[in-house]
């Protein structure tokens, strides 16, 4: 039986083999994605704290207009920790925009209005219409700004000081070499058959993981105190088997796991079925709408909502909506706000509250663009199963579910996972020459009789 299991872990290895490495090499090298670029670009991320009060959003979004006239802001984030900058997301290619509508905000004209909320919670690489809670359903389309989400990251994004409105960077995240990793570790570089190479490649890998464990199974249980550990002191051949068999067994778990997450990202009929075995909808509903002002309503105006702020004819500026849902919200490490598109439209408003359990893990409320009336709240455990679920798979698959901690491992067992295809193939060969040797010392042997 091991004969069978064999020639389905040696002949699946050499067909995806080389897309497994490369998709291990890359997914180590993102892990750490965000951390990296905080510490090679600190100015963009971090400011020193001043003791005067940040400027209005309004000027720091004059400030991104007069750095670049042309651009058009479609996503802004203000972050609670004092020494952090403020983070405007521009409009960029044409899948970002798709992203955004997707969101269920709709975003204004103009410097002022048109602010749409930035990338997920502190994740540098993210676009302006990204899911503040994690991709779920048809969100995840939207997420990466095109279909399946393939399309990109958006626009750029420009980094404001709140203190100074001084400009302290910018990103453009397909201009970065993180974007290349992501682009190989996802196949976009080969555009659809890539992504669905990928995908297969892993749906072949979890059964390369499998059928390992099967192959690794000791008879005895000294075979099992061999497979447990390197003999470092053996010859080459015998490290190599080690260094395959051994770390292959003490990685598969970890392995198993990002493989089978990472298939959110390859196939739509896997997101489905997140859904489905959940029983909950894969559609999220419509944003409530926002109660358009009459004539007589300009006329008399309604009484304050939550402070100074007077229904009337003109949308809340994004300066006040920000200072309502900073009292309905208090305590958040961040806001990220998203201002209607239309007349009926309602503020989008996702905040993360602080030791949420990962980034994702957003709440959102939805403001009355007008009045900045609470249309609609939702925490993240209100969600429906299926989007918790689903909304779980980037941490996991990032190793970001537990912090530093899962990520070190989730570093480490990516760089095992690019060597294994490497030892392995090695491994085959050594046992080929050693079977073509045997071969000819028996074809000798006859032929001397």
């Amino acid at each position: 039986m091991k004969i069978f299991f064999r020639n389905i872990h040696l002949y699946l290895s050499l067909v995806s083999g080389l897309i497994i490495a490369v998709v291990c090499l890359t997914g180590g090298v993102l892990v750490f994605e965000k951390e990296l670029e905080q510490a090679w670009h600190p100015e963009r991320y971090f400011v020193a704290p001043a003791t005067s009060p940040r400027m209005p959003l309004k000027l720091l979004a004059g400030s991104v207009v007069a750095y670049k006239p042309t651009a058009k802001i479609t996503g802004v984030k203000v972050y609670a920790d004092p020494a952090r900058t403020v983070e405007f997301s521009l409009a960029g290619a044409p899948g970002g925009e798709k992203g955004d509508k997707k969101e269920g905000g709709r975003a204004g004209k103009g410097a002022e209005a048109n602010v749409a909320p930035a990338a997920e919670a502190g994740a540098p690489r993210e676009g302006a219409g990204r899911r503040e809670g994690g991709a779920e359903g048809k969100g995840e389309k939207g997420g990466k700004g095109g279909k399946g989400g393939e399309g990109g990251p958006g626009g750029p994004k420009v980094f404001v000081n709140p203190y100074t409105g001084a400009v302290t960077g910018e990103l453009n995240y397909r201009e970065t070499f993180f974007f290349t990793m992501m682009a190989l570790h996802r196949g976009m570089v080969g555009g659809p058959i890539g992504k669905l190479i990928v995908g297969v490649s892993t749906v072949m890998f979890l059964f390369i993981i499998a059928t390992g464990i099967v192959l690794w199974w000791p008879a005895t249980r000294k075979a099992l105190q061999q497979r447990l550990k390197v003999k470092w002191s053996g010859g080459w051949k015998r490290v190599n088997h080690d260094l395959h068999i051994v770390l292959g067994f003490y990685s598969a778990l970890f392995l198993f796991v990002f493989a089978f997450t990472g298939l959110a990202w390859s196939f739509e009929w896997f997101n489905k079925g997140i859904y489905a075995v959940t029983n909950s909808p894969m559609q999220r509903p419509e944003p409530p709408v926002s109660t358009v002002p009459t004539a007589t309503d300009v006329a008399a105006p309604q009484q304050p909502v939550q402070g100074p702020l007077v229904a009337g004819s003109a949308p809340l500026t994004p300066d006040a909506a920000l200072q309502l849902v900073v009292r309905q919200v208090p305590e958040a490490e961040s806001y990220a706000l998203q201002l209607p598109k239309d007349p009926t439209g309602s503020i989008r408003v996702a905040t993360l509250r602080r030791g949420a359990a990962y980034e994702n893990a957003t709440d959102e409320l939805y403001l009355d663009q007008y009045s900045g009336k609470v249309l609609s709240q939702q925490t993240y455990e209100q969600r429906s199963l299926g989007q918790r679920v689903r909304g779980m798979f980037k941490p996991v698959h990032t190793g970001a579910v537990f912090g530093w901690p899962s990520k070190i491992i989730a570093l480490v067992v990516c760089l095992l996972g690019f060597t294994f295809p490497i030892t392995g193939t090695i491994l085959w060969l050594n046992r080929l020459r050693k079977a073509n040797k045997k071969q000819r010392k028996q074809e000798a042997a006859v032929a001397a009789l």
